[in-house]
């Protein structure tokens, strides 16, 4: 099994940065499938970014162009890098490992404006 521990959230300012972490432990991180998913207040969780064992990225259409996913596999981890925020981004950040259909704590990212 693997385990994720997400960090790096907190209050920012519109237009502000947040760099998010997500540590993994288990074993076999190099050749999972990470990805960031986020939930608001009332709404579904969403689909973010994906990172694959071969460095392939994706992300959803809202974030395009102002985050960036991508993985350090000597640390065991995946970040998410987080610019040009808006309020819209305000929610509950998760990691997933899609292998194991792990899914971390989730961190707050609160974007004021």
């Amino acid at each position: 099994q693997v385990q994720l521990v997400e960090s790096g959230g907190g209050l920012v300012q519109a237009g502000g940065s947040l760099r998010l972490s997500c540590a993994a432990s288990g074993g076999l991180f190099s050749m999972l499938t990470m990805g960031w998913y986020r939930q608001a207040p009332g709404k579904q969780r969403e689909f973010i970014a994906r990172i694959r064992s071969g460095y392939d990225t994706n992300l959803a259409d809202s974030v395009k162009g102002r985050f960036t996913i991508s993985r350090d596999n000597a640390k065991n981890t995946v970040y998410l890098q987080m610019n040009s925020l808006k309020p819209e981004d305000t929610a509950v950040y998760y990691c997933n490992a899609e292998e194991f259909n792990a899914w971390g704590q989730g961190t707050q990212v609160t974007v004021s404006s």
